[in-house]
């Protein structure tokens, strides 16, 4: 890329109002277009934390992390100029969106196509993942590795990707899967990925996913079921 990119950022976001702002905040805005935080259902003050901050927000009332990233990729996709990278990063501030300009370098100088902010790689700060966390990475990294024959060491949600390449995905998981669907299409299409170190802290609030037996129930079926279905 000769010209500077066309940057937009996604932040999917549920009752997130102590965080949002501060992830819109920490973002590098003079290399980015648009920061499209994506208020999934939320009854607190997430919404109005996020125009504060800054953000475009949308409203996506189906509860779901595919869901709200969906809602902000059709956006994206009304806008005449259309992005070369899309970056994903969650609205709870456990990733440092200050790291940015490194998750995309590889995209601007190695031509890949998807870029994944490793946690595993990175500095993780003592218990911002929790046991199970850690082990579902290991092993649905571990079962792409075996059934794709790719390597990845996290399923990150702190990731940047080509727009071509993300319409080329066709990205369809509406829940808990998007991660690894992401991940192992782009596997299957022969795309050029890599993965960078990221630091990784504590989260600001409560997890609905890892913070609840339910939630890390269903969300490693999910993951799991997804690897599966796709090979």
């Amino acid at each position: 890329m000769n010209n500077p990119p066309v940057i937009d950022v996604i932040i999917p976001a549920y009752n997130e109002e102590n965080s949002v702002g501060k992830v819109v905040n920490a973002l590098p805005r003079e290399m980015l277009r648009h920061i499209i935080v994506v208020n999934n259902n939320s009854n607190d003050a997430t919404r109005a934390n996020a125009e504060k901050a800054g953000a475009v927000v949308m409203d996506e009332k189906q509860q779901g992390y595919g869901f709200a990233c969906l809602c902000g990729m059709a956006w994206i996709a009304e806008q005449v100029v259309k992005p070369d990278i899309v970056v994903f990063v969650d609205a709870d501030y456990s990733d440092r969106p200050e790291e940015l300009p490194k998750l995309i370098e590889p995209i601007l100088h190695n031509h890949c196509d998807l870029v994944i902010g490793s946690r595993a790689l990175g500095n993780r700060e003592k218990g911002s993942m929790t046991p199970q966390q850690v082990f579902g990475n290991w092993l649905a990294t571990t079962l792409m590795r075996w059934m794709y024959g790719v390597r990845y060491t996290d399923l990150g949600p702190f990731r940047a990707i080509k727009y071509a390449s993300l319409l080329k995905i066709g990205m369809r998981d509406t829940t808990y899967g998007w991660t690894v669907e992401m991940q192992l299409k782009a596997a299957k299409l022969k795309m050029k990925t890599a993965e960078v170190p990221v630091t990784y802290r504590r989260r600001i609030g409560f997890s609905k996913i890892s913070g609840t037996v339910k939630g890390t129930i269903l969300a490693g079926y999910k993951i799991i079921t997804t690897i599966f279905r796709y090979w």
